[in-house]
């Protein structure tokens, strides 16, 4: 799969994630690339916490410009 491809299928899954209402609790980035923690929102019966790993840099500067600009 090519880069551009990767970072779509990453855009995809971040941008799913926040319109089901989903909010980042957490940010750790090494070597293996950016893991991201969401957790279900406040009006959620039961609490869940997902982690999605980025591996693109584009996929990385989406996720912080989304963080900045959510309402």
């Amino acid at each position: 799969m090519s880069e551009y491809e990767t970072y779509m299928e990453e855009k995809s899954k971040i941008d799913s994630y926040f319109d089901r209402g989903y909010q980042v609790i957490s940010i750790f980035e090494n070597l293996s690339g950016t893991f991201v923690d969401f957790v279900t929102g406040e009006g959620a019966s039961e609490r869940e916490v997902v982690q999605l790993k980025l591996l693109t840099a584009e996929a990385r500067k989406y996720i912080a410009t989304k963080l900045l600009f959510v309402n």
